[in-house]
């Protein structure tokens, strides 16, 4: 199956976000692309007020969008992570929604894990905004593979790419707004490792360049395969990559060098949290 990963330098403005995303969309589904994945905050990236702007329910016309295009081309998109308003809750949710080819949507994961940092000499706090998800998601393309949702800080937490790969993630999706500098020094061996580790496929598209409010994305989309060979990597501009997933070869590898098989669970149990 040719997936694909597209890169965004999104703003905030949303209505010429959407239009980048439909582009690349099309693209990627004209080069054959069956699953495509968008990056996070695709609709909206900039200052708290042009997230809080850009916030909307998954009634709107973000999600609407993607249940339309992934119609109208026949593909499974994962519309990578919106700013979701949600019914009686004060804060916003960090939401991916997987939309099949039949426009339905058949899978939503709220991020779990919340960006609260200091890094690139600039502190980030998404807990002030976002609320954290609470349920970790599995779902499956119109082809019958196993696709694991994941949102950009949830990468630096192999626990949840374990549990993924445990209950059946033959790929897991990890869309993306990883800053400039941990990019450079975290981004391509956090996503290889993660492949290797689970010996599954890795779909990770990452926004590029500046947004509003001076924050700095650094690119770098990948698709990984589940031996860490990197299939695509994307170059520093608005694009997208695609590559085939070779499910034969990933059967192969678990079975050759089984290390999801010979886990110890029982041994595991260290009484921590």
């Amino acid at each position: 199956m040719k997936v694909a990963a597209v890169q965004l330098n999104s703003t905030a403005d949303q209505v010429a976000n959407m239009a980048h995303a439909d582009r690349l969309t099309r693209a990627a589904a004209a080069d054959g692309a069956k699953l495509i994945v968008l990056p996070e905050k695709w609709t909206a990236m900039g200052s708290e007020q042009d997230l809080r702007d850009g916030a909307e329910t998954l009634g709107g016309a973000a999600i609407g969008w993607a249940r339309a295009i992934a119609r109208e081309l026949r593909v499974d998109l994962v519309a990578g992570s919106i700013l979701e308003r949600v019914a009686g809750q004060p804060k916003l949710a960090n939401t991916s929604v997987h939309v099949n080819p039949q426009g339905e949507v058949v899978a939503v994961y709220r991020k779990i894990h919340m960006f609260d940092v200091e890094v690139g000499g600039r502190t980030y706090c998404e807990s002030a905004l976002e609320e954290p998800g609470e349920e970790i998601v599995l779902s499956h393309t119109a082809d019958g593979v196993e696709l694991g949702l994941s949102i950009c800080y949830d990468l630096r937490f192999p626990e949840l790419y374990r549990i993924l790969a445990v209950r059946g993630a033959e790929a897991i999706v990890v869309p993306a707004a990883f800053t400039l500098a941990t990019t450079r020094d975290h981004w391509e061996v956090l996503v290889r490792a993660r492949a290797i580790e689970n010996q599954c496929f890795m779909i990770a598209p990452n926004q590029i360049g500046t947004h509003p409010g001076g924050y700095r994305s650094g690119g770098r989309s990948l698709i990984v395969d589940p031996w860490g060979l990197v299939l695509a990597s994307a170059p520093d501009k608005q694009t997208m990559i695609v590559a085939d997933l070779d499910l034969d070869a990933l059967r192969a590898v678990r079975r050759k060098l089984p290390s999801l098989a010979n886990r110890r669970p029982d041994t595991y149990d260290w009484g921590g949290r």
